[in-house]
């Protein structure tokens, strides 16, 4: 049997490994705004165009998917279509800023839902912080939205909300099969989105920013983003990632020009503050669940 030591080392080394996944994940993701943004179609179309091309290449690569169907996949792959969906919309009803900043308002409601779905405590600060984080998102409607801006910044809170439930449910599946649910919400958008799809629009200028989109910021990512759940929480993963909303405003305002407003600015400072703040107050209270390898897979990793 494997010392404590040797464990303890492949423990280590695991959890560095799934932590840099998950930071190569969000810098795949946060291409999205600014290829969406090059897209001359409607939100719905360019939702169900990317997941297409995930499907066929998530059925290329992960077959076994095909075989892993559960309840809890459902569910996940569900979350994820109203996820990328409203993601999609959002980018292209307000600023790229606006929505990736309320998307990662997610660890908020991953707070919330863990004491029920994976038994992971709130404690009073929790609920602090939740306030304030709100707060913050009351800044972006200070802006002088336009109809459109303001649902296109409803479209993102909700995006959070959905890719809150989509992360834990994924975590819930550690030990099945998280890429299933990424197959699954794949295979709905394409549906939902099919009416939209055709006829196809101006394809010639828009199909290496659609192939672009559905394997370098989708398809790959949550391939990663799936392998790394199973030995990262829920919280700690969403918080990982947060180098998306960073980079994503960045990667637009260098292309093509669209600036954040100063509200957008500090109520995202706001929210992404609060939610690093509880991921560092819940790192020093507990450590990352991993899964216990068993001894052969200790020995197989040295």
């Amino acid at each position: 049997m494997a010392s404590a030591a040797t464990t303890h080392r492949f423990v280590s080394k695991r959890l560095n490994k799934n932590v840099a996944l998950l930071l190569l994940t969000a810098l795949f993701w946060s291409l999205g705004g600014v290829l969406i943004k090059s897209i001359d179609w409607n939100p719905v179309a360019i939702a169900g165009s990317r997941s297409l091309i995930a499907v066929g290449l998530i059925a290329i690569l992960r077959p076994s998917v095909l075989r892993r169907f559960s309840w809890t996949a459902v569910l996940g792959g569900m979350a994820y279509t109203a996820t990328v969906v409203l993601f999609v919309i959002a980018t292209k009803l307000t600023t790229a800023a606006n929505a990736i900043f309320l998307q990662y308002t997610a660890p908020i409601y991953i707070a919330v839902l863990s004491p029920w779905l994976l038994r992971e405590p709130v404690r009073r600060s929790d609920w602090i912080l939740i306030g304030i984080a709100f707060g913050g998102i009351a800044l972006f409607f200070c802006d002088r939205l336009s109809l459109e801006g303001i649902w296109g910044v409803i479209a993102a809170l909700a995006s959070g909300v959905s890719y809150a439930w989509l992360t834990v449910l994924m975590r819930r599946e550690k030990s099945a099969s998280p890429e299933a649910a990424v197959f699954i919400g794949n295979l709905m958008t394409v549906l939902v989105a099919a009416p939209a799809m055709w006829p196809p629009v101006n394809l010639g200028h828009n199909w290496p920013w659609l192939v672009a989109l559905g394997v370098v910021q989708l398809t790959i990512p949550y391939l990663l983003y799936a392998r790394a759940i199973r030995h990262v929480r829920a919280l700690d993963a969403s918080i990982i990632s947060m180098i998306e909303p960073i980079l994503n405003p960045i990667w637009v305002m260098l292309a093509v020009g669209e600036h954040p407003t100063q509200w957008s600015i500090a109520g995202g400072c706001i929210v992404l503050g609060t939610s690093l703040l509880r991921s560092i107050l819940s790192s020093r209270e507990s450590e990352p669940v991993l899964i216990t390898p068993a001894p052969e897979a200790v020995q197989e990793e040295q």
